[in-house]
């Protein structure tokens, strides 16, 4: 019988990354509207939805200047 060892989460300060739909990603975004628009050199952007299973829509990232870029909250995992 083997230990396994845990993993835990740690999130400290909320970091961001996004992906598009070519697979470009735009990694340490802080404030991930604000930040992909300046990269990006847009002035606006729309929000992107998917449907959920219950029938309602969740907010998944942001359509920007065509490109449909998913954001993901980074977190470190450290083994315990």
């Amino acid at each position: 019988m083997t230990k396994e060892k845990s993993l835990r989460v740690k999130c400290g300060k909320k970091r961001f990354m996004g992906v598009d739909q070519y697979g470009e990603t735009y990694h340490n975004l802080v404030t991930p509207r604000q930040d992909l628009m300046r990269r990006l050199g847009a002035s606006s952007a729309s929000k992107m939805y998917v449907d959920s299973k219950s029938g309602g829509a969740k907010h998944t990232g942001y359509v920007i200047k065509g490109r449909w870029i998913s954001i993901y909250e980074v977190c470190e995992w450290k083994k315990v």
